[in-house]
């Protein structure tokens, strides 16, 4: 892990009035962009070749004479043949004073070794924290949850020990961001399902080999997106900004058709597939909120205690509620979410509740770099 000493050497030594904020161009990037812009921040995309058109030709700014946004919200846009082909451009974002906003296709992409290791460019959040994501990983955010005493599904040992609705929770073998989830409610039908996707290679066997298999929760899906300031000293530093919930490919097409109409399906269609396309915006009954934010803060309290410093920023609790409302968490994100797209420009209803003006997620980070800057204590945000 790069030491945060040398990354507040760095930090110390950037041009504070004229910070850019960056990300790699893919998952939550308009919404870091868009609350770049809002709170006066120019912007910094690391795209792939292929994939560089939205942010560099549809979402690019355009400023006045006087540096002000007419249009877009991208400064500047960085193509390479591959993501991680940032990893040989950091001095250029050193010398541009960038702090950089880990996302999910971060990670992924550049490899959680180079993120930890090799990637010198100041972060805003926890850098140790995101191989916690890793599922299956020592130290993931199974053992965070269990020791912060938080509910999540109850885990099957073996697949021979399926003996209810289970689901499998592996990796896609194409889709490097996405899943090769399959259900089960028994032995052989788990059996029946991880060949069939193994024959038409959505999952590989090591992979299953290694798979997550959990009792599967019949309700809601909800997604807390949730922010924690280490620099608030006056209210309290946990906030919920929104909620978010998922469309997922195959599955939402799946819940479309009339059970008639599902008993037709060939056999490659009969499996849904789960496939995250995109996301729409919730809200949560008010005499379930204190659950959230309980769960949050002895999410907080782990993390400071075996992640020091602990979460920083931005994180999200992926949820379901069961016909009894407890919830049980299935993942988390301990840095933006991937749905805070759906809140850019208009705000999270209760971030905008909270803090009187449109309040996303990714203007939330902004404004945090903003009053980090403002009273000096940007050492405090970053690792």
């Amino acid at each position: 892990m790069i030491d945060r000493k040398q990354i507040m050497d760095i930090v110390n030594d950037y041009d504070a009035d004229n910070i850019k904020v960056g990300t790699v161009g893919s998952h939550s990037a308009l919404d870091v962009f868009d609350g770049a812009v809002e709170e006066g921040f120019n912007t910094f995309a690391a795209c792939k070749s292929g994939r560089e058109k939205t942010y560099n030709q549809y979402f690019k700014a355009k400023r006045d004479s006087e540096g002000n946004v007419i249009r877009g919200i991208v400064d500047e846009a960085s193509v390479f043949s591959r993501f991680d082909d940032i990893l040989n451009h950091q001095q250029k974002l050193v010398d541009d004073n960038v702090l950089f906003v880990p996302n999910r296709s971060f990670t992924t992409y550049c490899g959680i070794e180079n993120v930890e290791n090799n990637f010198k460019v100041p972060l805003v959040g926890s850098r140790n924290l995101l191989r916690s994501e890793e599922r299956g990983m020592d130290y993931d955010y199974y053992w965070i949850l269990d020791k912060a005493g938080l509910p999540y599904p109850e885990r099957v040992n073996k697949p021979e020990d399926i003996d209810e609705l289970v689901m499998v929770k592996l990796p896609h073998a194409v889709k490097t961001l996405e899943r090769g989830f399959f259900t089960a409610a028994s032995y052989e039908e788990y059996l029946d399902k991880a060949n069939n996707l193994l024959d038409r290679g959505i999952i590989t066997q090591d992979a299953l080999d290694n798979a997550v298999i959990e009792k599967y929760i019949i309700g809601p899906v909800f997604n807390f997106d949730m922010f924690y300031s280490p620099i608030e000293d006056e209210m309290n530093k946990l906030e919920l900004l929104g909620i978010d919930w998922r469309f997922e490919t195959s599955l939402d097409g799946h819940v479309r058709l009339p059970a008639p109409q599902q008993m037709t399906l060939s056999e490659h269609q009969m499996n849904p597939e789960y496939t995250v396309c995109g996301h729409n915006s919730s809200t949560l009954r008010e005499s379930l909120l204190d659950k959230i934010f309980e769960l949050s803060e002895k999410y907080v309290e782990a993390t400071q205690k075996y992640y020091d410093p602990g979460i920083i920023g931005p994180f999200c609790l992926q949820t379901c509620i069961d016909k009894d409302l407890n919830f049980h968490i299935y993942d988390v994100a301990p840095r933006i979410g991937g749905g805070t797209n759906v809140h850019m420009s208009v705000g999270h209803s209760y971030g905008n509740t909270l803090w009187r003006k449109p309040m996303s997620t990714g203007r939330r980070v902004a404004f945090e770099i903003k009053r980090a800057i403002e009273t000096e204590q940007l050492d405090k945000i970053v690792t």
